[in-house]
């Protein structure tokens, strides 16, 4: 893949090529970390053509979701981090492995049919629901995740993870919207489809994961955050290490292959990457994958490059998976900004002042 591998002793051996994209971006880098253009970013590889251009690991204040405060963190190749809502990515591809083995309904199949459980939810409005609405956010429910803040006990997820059963929860929502016509940005829709792929595959979402995603890309140790209740966190729980996470990146480049071996279907890489639904001015949405052109070409400047399409897994705090298949070029970021207005800036500069300025 043309990541570092783990050696017999399970060492990882990276090894870096010094050209003038590399040159690039660690002095871009390095002038806006000094004049605090970025801020408390923890991890950053970049990859173009399978190969590693860039690796850099700061120290900075970080959390850990379902614990807490961790403090001053010095970061390593080693050292696992949240990826808060890029775990909803990460979700997503797991889906496409089950459905392939028969073990969860097609997205075209009735949602509520996977949950037999709560039948007594069953109306007009909720029996529309198919798993093609939860997988991309267009479930028309009454979810509020975007305006409350996540301490906010109001938020809809918050409130989700503090309820007595929260797959309840979640299906017993208001039916507000038509469902398919508009996005409304839902972590009670990944839970869905997490516990649709617990219940079909009888594992964890983390083990199965592990079995068939994790274990496969060849990843070192992970974790999946959970609540008191013993369920995860599936729209933000996920822990690896930077490296881990931008194996990700390179099996959606090479439509889900690795080393010739299929481990997600190319059909369903494709299907996460249509989009379905505009969720903004600028982002449209798949299967739990942000879309999004963007422009590049240092000669032109940002606002007047060329552009490309671009495929984005998001997490809260500044964690980023970019992924620009035109470039064959993967940008993996962790950072520890939680919680505040600006977070959005540091990864935004890494990607269009650091590294898009820097391709050749």
């Amino acid at each position: 893949m043309g990541l570092p591998v783990r050696s017999a002793s399970g060492e990882l051996q990276p090894t870096l090529p010094s050209d003038q994209f590399a040159d690039d971006v660690i002095r871009r880098l390095d002038q806006a970390v000094a004049d605090r253009r970025v801020w408390n970013i923890h991890g950053l590889l970049v990859l173009q053509n399978g190969k590693l251009i860039v690796e850099r690991y700061f120290e900075g204040q970080d959390r850990e979701r379902g614990v807490g405060d961790l403090g001053t963190v010095k970061f390593s190749p080693e050292t696992l981090h949240d990826l808060r809502s890029c775990s909803k990515s990460i979700v997503a591809l797991v889906y496409g492995i089950a459905l392939q083995q028969g073990k969860v309904p097609a997205p075209e199949e009735s949602l509520l049919s996977g949950f037999p459980e709560y039948r007594d939810l069953a109306d007009e409005k909720r029996s529309r629901l198919t798993v093609h609405h939860a997988l991309s956010m267009t479930m028309g429910m009454d979810w509020d995740e975007s305006s409350l803040p996540y301490a906010d006990p109001r938020n809809s997820e918050t409130a989700m993870d503090a309820a007595h059963d929260r797959y309840r929860y979640i299906l017993e929502r208001p039916i507000v919207d038509t469902p398919g016509s508009h996005w409304a940005y839902c972590g009670g829709a990944t839970a869905l489809l997490a516990r649709l792929i617990a219940k079909g595959t009888g594992k964890s979402l983390h083990d199965f994961a592990r079995e068939s995603l994790f274990d496969p890309l060849g990843m070192g140790r992970t974790q999946w955050a959970a609540g008191s209740d013993g369920e995860p966190f599936a729209a933000s729980g996920a822990r690896m290490s930077v490296r881990d996470f931008s194996r990700i990146g390179m099996l959606m480049l090479s439509g889900g292959q690795l080393d010739g071996h299929q481990i997600v279907p190319a059909e369903w890489i494709m299907r996460c990457t249509t989009p379905v639904v505009s969720s903004d001015e600028l982002r449209r949405y798949g299967y739990q994958w942000f879309l999004l052109d963007v422009a590049f070409g240092k000669s032109k400047g940002w606002a007047s490059g060329r552009l490309e399409r671009m495929w984005m897994a998001q997490g809260e705090g500044g964690q980023r998976l970019f992924i620009i298949p035109a470039l064959q070029l993967i940008i993996a970021l962790t950072a520890g900004n939680y919680g505040t207005e600006d977070q959005w800036i540091p990864p935004t500069r890494v990607l269009r002042e650091i590294v898009l300025a820097s391709v050749p």
